[in-house]
């Protein structure tokens, strides 16, 4: 061994390596004892105490393991039942060893070591007991920790609060994977409560938002439709019935419900762009209608007075000539506001009526027709006198006095209706 070699915790039981051993002139290592000496070996091709040094490592190492079990036994960092088990075999190692040292203060060392393991077997059972009664008290804190998590997931799992329990149970799952591990069995019996309610949750939040988003395709694409039509009706100037459709369209709009947010938004800026669009085209209209309406009014004003010159008639024909000319520009004047039209019309229907009522006066006594049916009645009725005067003096002749008086009576009767019929025939010269 070189002079700077540290001592081994062992070179108090080996002393001088010449006193425990020597090399035969053979060389053959021996190692003396108080039974006397024992050969442990050769090494050939190395001087005596190349050799002798060989087998002093030997017994330095095995040395060097009994002091070091010794010191484990004392500072408790050993299981006595692991420090025997460890004493047992270095009594087997040391019993075959073949080193050089001290043998018997070895195997004296070697069998103190039970005396350290009974002295603190004590120690040990009461640190043991302290660790697993801290172990104990740890497990109950984690499973306490956790069961509180598991608690907090299941009383979570029925609820509508869908971003703020997804937050909530997305922490729980954090500071579940930031805690101590359990046993085997009661991790996996908890994980499985807390998986459940996260997975119950999720489920119903997916059911929930899958058909929120089927509703609001529905709602989208019922706007849509709806945008689609007023975008046509925007360019439309049937103005009365397409503002009464824009009314349904808004009234549909605001039945269909809520779509998606950015969604909804532009749908609803297209629909009121339309809407605008198509009451801006109306509006300007109407402004133009309504100028064009105080002029036609005007224009009935000074008409109307012209008609009404008209009556009472002097000259039915030509009071009729300038009526139908008259018309014809009152029709052409166009539309006026209804309200105040309406007077005008009344106006116009009184001169009418009279205009009428003299042209058919005029027609009746120039119509061909009814002359000629005038000109009949008078000559059946003139044939009628004729024939009943006839029946009358027949009737005297015979002496029939009743069925002559019967037959004058008849023929004046046809008289009068007679003189009736010359008049309205006259009427037709």
């Amino acid at each position: 061994m070189s002079e700077n070699s540290t001592p081994s915790p062992a070179s108090a039981l080996i002393g001088d390596p010449a006193h425990f051993g020597r090399v035969g002139e053979d060389g053959t290592v021996y190692v003396r004892t108080s039974e006397g000496e024992k050969a442990v070996g050769s090494y050939p091709g190395k001087s005596s105490e190349e050799a002798l040094a060989y087998f002093v490592r030997k017994f330095e190492a095995l040395a060097s393991e009994v002091a070091l079990l010794a010191a484990r036994v004392v500072s408790g960092a050993m299981v006595p039942s692991d420090a025997i088990s460890a004493v047992n075999r270095l009594r087997t190692q040391v019993k075959e060893l073949n080193g050089v040292g001290d043998l018997e203060a070895l195997s004296v060392s070697l069998e103190q070591i039970p005396l350290l393991i009974e002295g603190s077997r004590e120690a040990y059972e009461a640190k043991r007991a302290s660790e697993a009664e801290a172990k104990a008290a740890h497990r109950a804190q984690v499973m306490a920790a956790k069961e509180i998590l598991v608690i907090e997931a299941e009383s979570l799992a029925l609820s509508e609060s869908w971003k703020t329990t997804g937050d909530r149970l997305k922490a729980l799952l954090d500071e579940w994977k930031a805690a101590p591990r359990l046993d085997k069995k009661t991790d996996a019996e908890l994980w499985k409560r807390f998986s459940a309610s996260r997975n119950k949750f999720d489920k119903r939040r997916r059911i929930h938002f899958a058909a929120l988003d089927a509703a609001q395709e529905k709602v989208s694409n019922a706007k849509i439709e709806l945008v689609n039509e007023a975008e046509k009706l925007a360019t439309s100037t049937q103005w009365v019935p397409t503002a009464r459709r824009f009314k349904v369209l808004m009234d549909l709009w605001k039945a269909t419900g809520r779509g998606k947010k950015g969604d909804d938004a532009k749908l609803w800026n297209r629909f009121k762009a339309a809407q605008d669009q198509f009451f801006a085209a109306k509006n300007a209209d109407l402004e133009k209608r309504e100028s064009l309406m105080s002029s036609n009014l005007a224009k009935r004003e000074a008409l109307i007075t012209e008609i009404e010159a008209l009556v009472p008639l002097s000259n039915p024909e030509a009071a009729m000539k300038s009526f139908r000319e008259l018309s014809r520009q009152w029709e052409r004047i166009g539309m006026t506001q209804r309200d105040k039209k309406a007077a005008y019309e009344a106006r116009f229907a009184a001169v009418e009526t009279q205009i009428k009522s003299a042209e058919e006066a005029r027609w009746r006594k120039v119509d061909p027709v009814a002359k000629a049916r005038a000109a009949e009645v008078v000559r059946q009725l003139s044939d009628a006198v004729d024939n009943y005067e006839i029946q009358a003096a027949k009737a005297e002749s015979a002496g029939n006095a009743k069925k002559a008086t019967e037959a004058k009576e008849a023929a004046a009767a046809r008289r009068l209706w007679l003189a009736e019929a010359e008049k309205s025939l006259a009427e037709f010269n």
